[in-house]
């Protein structure tokens, strides 16, 4: 008698899931024994492939890169950063996120957790959201600071490509000291955010951005109030904006712009001092 021996099946490519990609990137920073931070964590996945650079002194250093087209409608998007106690980080990108529309019209979401512990440094330098024309994107950002933690964290936010109008983005930052809240916000831009460009918001202004700088030293010594771009006396096409001591130790600047180089130049002003 003989017996037939089933043929193994084909391997097969992991489906989407309906409605859309899930995807989350771990990273975590940690100090051995000598001080040195390392990263036993870099973990990448779906659309951010993560790749450690050349250090500067005693600082960490990586950059997420993207490695597919994303956010796109439907996807469900994580990036999760911890800076452990003494340690220094700064995490960068290669290039915009470009948010996009998808076949379905679902929306996208994207959540950025951030963990700085004490002594430690971390420093979130990505590169612009852009918010393409019939995108639709929910974004939260996170961010628990430990009492001596510091943080340089950058948000920049472009409304719409070259030529187009802009998709919908909302936008929600909290930031938490020892699990006191520092800052809680929240912004809404485009098709169905009443009142977005009018003269009392954004004008005819198309990028939008805020440095946040948080530490022990603004405990003594509060920011001063500073005047940027077009407020300060240059030029109107410079774009404007204000930094300003916020409850807690930390400072904020929120600036606004016609594009998202002149909204670079006015962080960057900020940030040098």
């Amino acid at each position: 008698m003989t017996r037939t021996v089933p043929r193994p099946a084909a391997p097969q490519a992991t489906a989407l899931p309906a409605g859309g990609l899930r995807a989350t990137a771990r990273i975590v920073a940690r100090a051995d024994a000598h001080g040195v931070t390392r990263l036993p964590v870099l973990d990448g996945g779906g659309p951010f492939a993560i790749r450690r650079i050349q250090s500067h002194a005693d600082q960490t250093r990586v950059c997420l890169i993207g490695a597919m087209s994303a956010p796109i409608g439907g996807d469900r998007l994580c990036i999760e950063a911890t800076a452990e106690a003494g340690t220094s980080l700064r995490i960068t990108a290669a290039a915009a996120t470009v948010a996009l529309p998808g076949r379905t019209g679902d929306l996208a979401t994207y959540d950025v957790h951030l963990t700085v512990g004490d002594g430690a440094h971390l420093e979130w330098l990505p590169e612009p959201l852009i918010s393409a024309e019939g995108s639709d994107l929910r974004m939260t950002t996170t961010v628990d600071l430990a009492p001596t933690a510091r943080l340089v964290f950058r948000e920049e936010q472009v409304l719409g490509r070259a030529g187009e109008r802009t998709g919908a983005l909302r936008s929600r930052l909290t930031v938490r000291q020892a699990g006191r809240t520092l800052l809680d916000q929240e912004t809404a831009y485009g098709p169905g955010a009443p009142g977005w460009d009018t003269s009392a918001v954004l004008g005819d202004n198309r990028a939008v951005g805020q440095l946040l700088l948080a530490g022990p030293e603004f405990v003594d010594k509060p920011a001063e109030v500073r005047l940027l771009g077009a407020a300060a006396g240059a030029e109107p096409n410079a774009g404007q904006g204000v930094l300003a001591p916020i409850a807690g130790p930390a400072a904020l600047v929120t600036a606004i712009a016609p594009d998202g180089l002149a909204l670079r130049r006015l962080l960057d002003e900020a940030a040098a001092g």
